[in-house]
């Protein structure tokens, strides 16, 4: 519960938003992972591991930022976004039949989502679908 209240409190600072899924920002975050990473490497090959290090974490980071900006969520604190990859990408999808049919089932195992499409993909964006409204009607974004 204490994870879900400081989530609400930094929508409620509007720290944490829901947006529009833009593809050229989400671009331009993959972008600035792609520069950190390659500093990074540029950094490791003259032994500066601490700032090596440093910019490997910023390079994940903005991964993270594009992957939640996908799915239309704004984060602008660090801590935020780890809790909401953590407890918003936890997902296992299953191939099953149902009915006499393949059905490919996801779940978000954190959250206690369950959704289902006739392919892998089509459940993939069932349950993306399915999060941005659970995490909506908790206010979290």
């Amino acid at each position: 519960m204490k994870k879900i209240n400081f989530l609400i409190k930094l929508h409620k600072d509007n720290k944490l938003k829901e947006v529009e899924p833009i593809d050229e920002i989400k671009m331009a975050y993959l972008q600035r992972s792609d520069e950190s990473i390659s500093s990074a490497k540029a950094l490791l090959k003259i032994n500066n591991l601490k700032d090596a290090v440093a910019l490997a974490y910023y390079s994940m980071y903005h991964s993270l930022l594009a992957l939640l900006f996908r799915i239309g969520i704004k984060s602008e604190n660090h801590a935020a976004s780890i809790i909401l990859l953590k407890e918003a990408f936890d997902i296992a999808v299953n191939e099953e039949i149902v009915n006499h049919k393949k059905v490919f089932v996801a779940h978000c195992l954190n959250l206690g989502i369950v959704s289902q499409g006739y392919s892998y993909e089509n459940a993939i964006k069932n349950i993306e679908d399915a999060i941005r409204l659970y995490l909506k009607e908790y206010h979290i974004t």
